[in-house]
């Protein structure tokens, strides 16, 4: 391999909306809007599939926007965001469990992009099985020494521990926060002094070339 690649480690997955569904996740998003400054040759989003027909839909929309992809097949069912909306309109999510993203396997083809990795982006949420996390970890340890590894924390209903935010904060040169996560992070580590006032935790969903 000659050239090195900027990641999106973790989740893809689609969110189910009232009217209709669309492909999104975090490392994947940043790889795509990576790809529109660096050229999209040379950004990769790595996960996980299933053997199902959203797995192909999933290969189909990322084709169609130029994205590269390494995105090995497991017995699992592709992820799924099932999106609600109350009288309001305002949206709750599930999150789907024990799907493909939560499953992927440190092969080859992904130890091969590890060490040719110029900056990857991993968050929290594709850790909260001990299969991705292990192939994160892994991941980040065979990157060169000087690849930029972003830590954009993504802190979604109760999938994340302490114990996983400490190893990431350890891996990572690169942390992305935001006020409301600064607050939860603080209060979590015992910095009650980061709060700031009259702010919300947000749960804004971003969806792929959005």
């Amino acid at each position: 391999m000659n050239k090195r690649y900027v990641v999106g480690l973790g989740e893809v997955l689609w969110d189910v909306l009232p009217e209709g569904k669309k492909l999104g996740g975090a490392p994947a998003n940043f790889a795509y809007h990576a790809g529109q400054f660096l050229g999209m040759n040379n950004t990769i989003a790595v996960s996980a599939l299933g053997e199902d027909k959203l797995a192909d839909e999933t290969i189909e929309a990322l084709r169609e926007h130029g994205l590269n992809d390494l995105l090995p097949r497991v017995p699992y069912p592709t992820g799924t965001v099932q999106v609600q909306l109350d009288e309001q309109g305002i949206p709750t999510y599930d999150i789907k469990e024990n799907v493909a993203w939560d499953n992927i396997p440190f092969d080859d083809d992904i130890a091969e992009i590890a060490r040719n990795c110029r900056a990857v982006c991993f968050g929290s949420l594709a850790q909260r099985n001990v299969v991705s996390r292990e192939t994160i970890q892994k991941f980040l340890d065979a990157t060169p020494a000087d690849c930029l590894k972003i830590f954009d924390i993504n802190l979604r209903q109760q999938f994340y521990t302490q114990e996983i935010l400490r190893e990431s904060f350890q891996r990572c040169n690169i942390l992305k926060i935001n006020d409301e996560e600064l607050v939860l992070i603080g209060r979590m580590f015992g910095y009650p002094g980061l709060d700031i006032e009259n702010k919300q935790p947000r749960h804004a969903r971003s969806h792929l070339w959005h």
